[in-house]
């Protein structure tokens, strides 16, 4: 199986490396995806959710990959969901853990009320590369509280500005449910930071949320226990 991760607002594909590693282990490929504008030094000018699944899209069709995974964590449900379809014939599974589960034309800052709907379209206004930053209060008290202030600042540390495009824009493409593809959605058990109950989004796929341990930052803090729920997850349709 080739498992392709994708990383939620304002990471990298290097939030993925802890679980990709323990996915390699287990005998598959894994290829962590950071998205345009992401890097350290990229410039983010003009960025749309369009660009981000385009670049998906274009990396698995690049290295000509079959038999996909495809894994979401946070604002990465939106592109994988946009990117389903156009890469239907090379998925074998879809995977979003803790990860928001558009509903077509709701942009991801719709989904979290006017008020900070509004706040995102300023904010990004504002910026000279039209992105979206993080401050760490926010980032350590609803991403990943209760863990030590030292592994907070770590991640934190690790973050960049999120193109404002990309959780500005509405998804456009139909409803993951009527493409008949494989779906499993993991649900940290201590997550406070998503725009609806995690029960409620794994609904909209019509699934069971599987839950694991950790907040919102579990890839990082529980990765063991992530790579297990998800390889496990995808055994019943694709046995090894």
């Amino acid at each position: 199986m080739n498992f392709v991760f994708v990383p939620g607002v304002n990471h990298g594909g290097w939030s993925w490396h802890p679980v990709a590693n323990r996915v390699r282990a287990a005998g598959h490929r894994a290829y962590p995806v950071t998205l345009p504008g992401l890097s350290l030094g990229d410039d983010a000018s003009g960025l749309r959710l369009k660009d981000a699944v385009d670049h998906l899209v274009h990396e698995v069709e690049r290295r000509d990959l079959r038999d996909v995974v495809l894994v979401g964590h946070s604002f990465a449900g939106i592109p994988i969901s946009e990117a389903a379809p156009r890469l239907r014939d090379r998925l074998a599974h879809l995977a979003f853990f803790s990860a928001f589960i558009p509903r077509r034309g709701e942009s991801m800052a719709a989904a979290l009320g006017p008020d900070l709907a509004a706040w995102i379209q300023a904010t990004a206004e504002a910026s000279t590369e039209g992105t979206l930053e993080m401050d760490f209060e926010t980032f350590s008290t609803r991403l990943m509280p209760d863990e030590p202030d030292r592994l907070q600042r770590l991640v934190f540390d690790q973050l960049t500005p999120q193109p404002g495009g990309y959780v500005l824009d509405p998804p456009e493409g139909p409803e993951l449910r009527t493409l008949n593809i494989p779906t499993t959605y993991l649900l940290a058990e201590k997550d406070i930071s998503l725009a609806a109950p995690g029960p409620e989004l794994a609904v909209r796929l019509g699934v069971e949320p599987i839950m694991v341990p950790g907040t919102h930052e579990a890839l990082l803090t529980h990765p063991d226990e992530i790579a297990a729920a998800l390889l496990q997850s995808i055994t019943p349709a694709h046995p090894q």
